[in-house]
């Protein structure tokens, strides 16, 4: 009896002090967002299983549940349930889309689950709920450095092509806000749907108004689109992208188009073209390595995201507790963190923790990135 007592204690000890952390993933890893969600998804596991096969946390290892939101908000709202309700997630990385992680803000102060979201939208942090977070920096710091651009090189009149979603939302409302602010004139906005296969008809009405420079702000194939239009109808004005187009898929899908756009972009894919004095270069060169040699891809911004995300999840875990109280203290108590979008300063009243630095400003030339300084 005292044998079986001792191989009963012996085999289940083990199990109670080395459980499983279990945290979950939303990313668009089909539809129309896949070269965002994949890189994230990629990315994810990667540094998981290095974390893993170093020991874990405190000696605990972690197991991902990541799902597909195929980009949709629905879709994006029944995977978190299931990640709440069924696989017990201590805290979820994600969603890839600005509309997603909106559309689930609401569940993660009902069911006091912190998010990390890899979107960029301002409303998903403003209002600020304490369970939501995001390692994207906001649209307002990508347009900030923009108009900080374009005031240089003396354009002021502008033209506005936003999509119609989440993430267009948000963009037009600081582009409105900020050209006010920073005194730039806003001669045309128009409008257009992810759907959309022609936007030639915008981009003329914005040609009568003879903007200085037009920026567009989406996601996906339609500012490849809009890349093509733009060159099909022999526009002169400057054409500026956000920081939504910064991945190879954009190049692919504009072609020759794509030649002489500008846009705001974190460091990581110039990170060959940083000074050798710069703080970020060898964290970027490292995952940069990483990532091409495993996934045998370009390195993708998104996919930076979520290597933010979990290395400031897995700080927090370490250092400060697993329950979701202790997570958000954390994440709210982090400094002078680097990651591959900059440097992490958190706060209570700033859930994201990052600002305009954490943007360059990237010409595309050959169908390649060049930093300009």
């Amino acid at each position: 009896m005292k044998k079986l007592l001792f191989l009963l204690v012996f085999t289940v000890t083990p199990i109670v002090l080395f459980a499983d952390i279990k945290i979950g993933a939303l990313f668009s890893v089909s539809g129309p967002a896949s070269f965002l969600g994949l890189p994230e998804k990629n990315t994810l596991e990667m540094e998981v299983e290095k974390i893993n096969k170093s020991g874990g946390i405190n000696g605990e290892k972690i197991k991902l549940y990541i799902y597909d939101t195929k980009g949709n908000d629905a879709e994006t709202r029944k995977k978190f349930l299931r990640l709440v309700n069924k696989d017990k997630v201590i805290a979820v990385i994600g969603p890839t889309r600005s509309g997603s992680t909106l559309a689930i803000k609401d569940l993660a102060k009902k069911f006091h689950i912190p998010v990390i979201s890899c979107a960029s939208s301002d409303k998903i942090i403003n209002p600020l709920y304490k369970e939501v977070f995001k390692v994207a920096p906001s649209d307002g710091h990508a347009v900030e450095k923009i108009y900080e651009y374009l005031i240089n090189k003396g354009l002021k009149n502008i033209a506005i092509l936003t999509a119609q979603n989440g993430f267009g939302y948000s963009g037009r409302e600081a582009l409105i806000r900020l050209a006010k602010k920073m005194g730039l004139n806003i001669v045309a906005d128009e409008k257009f749907k992810d759907t959309d296969k022609d936007m030639k008809s915008q981009l003329s009405k914005i040609a009568e108004k003879n903007p200085d420079a037009i920026i567009c702000w989406g996601v996906g194939p339609a500012p490849a689109i809009i890349a093509k239009n733009f060159k099909e109808l022999g526009l002169k004005s400057l054409l500026i992208m956000s920081h939504g187009v910064a991945s190879k898929k954009f190049i692919e899908l504009a072609g020759d188009a794509a030649n002489g756009i500008i846009f705001p972009a974190g460091r990581l894919i110039v990170a060959d073209q940083l000074d050798d004095t710069d703080k970020f270069k060898k964290l970027l060169l490292s995952y940069k390595s990483e990532y091409e040699n495993t996934f045998h891809s370009p390195v993708s911004t998104f996919g930076g995201h979520a290597y933010d995300a979990i290395h400031i999840l897995v700080k927090v875990l370490r250092n400060n507790g697993k329950d979701a109280n202790s997570i958000i203290k954390g994440i709210e108590s982090i400094k002078n963190h680097l990651g591959t979008y900059g440097e992490f300063n958190f706060s209570e009243n700033d859930h994201n923790g990052l600002s305009k630095d954490a943007f360059i400003m990237v010409k595309i030339e050959k169908g390649n990135w060049k930093l300009i300084k």
